[in-house]
């Protein structure tokens, strides 16, 4: 694509290719369209994103987003406090919430153990999950974590530092969830199922 005619309008659109999954005809598509908006609401959609990076916070019990200290799902008397859902980040909670299928809680660890991105154990909230699941109320440890190498790696080190294993089930989605797919790729239909159907943990079938 070639150069723009504008040093301002370039950077506008370099910025907005910057974002996953824009490239540059989208991105100039999306600029383009911003400057046919009034003042008034380019200044609500940049104070919008301000805001966001700002104001937003860690949900201090499952490190979901959110806009106070404990988020929504972990506040809500009607979630089943004994069941706790690991889940690899943010989306998946999306993903599972949209199924309607699960009315527990979760817990985001931030990503998995992956040794050739650089990212340990002490990287994850894993800490923060044992120190939970330590608690007589919890009932079910749940692992929804992608079908990958890295996912069940991940699994499997949290299964051997989870305490109370004798008082608690841990279980995992059943198969059905094609592997390498991330959650968010997988249809609700299938997801629901998966989680419906969620199958006892076993180190057999793990690393």
């Amino acid at each position: 694509m070639q150069s723009l005619s504008s040093k301002l309008l370039e950077k506008a659109v370099e910025q907005f290719a910057s974002l996953p999954g824009i490239g540059r005809k989208t991105a100039l598509r999306y600029v383009l369209h911003m400057l046919r908006q009034s003042p008034e609401e380019v200044k609500q959609f940049t104070d919008s994103i301000t805001a966001l990076k700002e104001a937003i916070k860690e949900c201090q019990h499952c490190h979901n987003i959110s806009d106070s200290d404990i988020c929504e799902i972990c506040s809500d008397p009607k979630r089943d406090a004994q069941t706790i859902c690991v889940v690899e980040n943010i989306k998946d909670i999306m993903s599972l919430e949209a199924t309607g299928q699960y009315h527990g809680l979760y817990h985001v660890l931030g990503g998995i153990i992956s040794p050739m991105d650089g990212i340990g154990p002490s990287d994850l909230h894993i800490n923060t999950l044992l120190e939970r699941v330590a608690n007589p109320s919890v009932k079910e440890v749940i692992f929804a974590l992608r079908a990958t190498i890295e996912g069940d790696t991940t699994g499997y080190y949290i299964f051997k530092k989870l305490p109370r294993q004798d008082e608690i089930t841990i279980s995992t989605l059943a198969k059905g969830i094609a592997i390498g797919n991330d959650l968010e790729y997988t249809d609700e239909l299938t997801l629901g199922r998966s989680l419906v159907n969620r199958v006892k943990f076993s180190l057999t079938d793990n690393p």
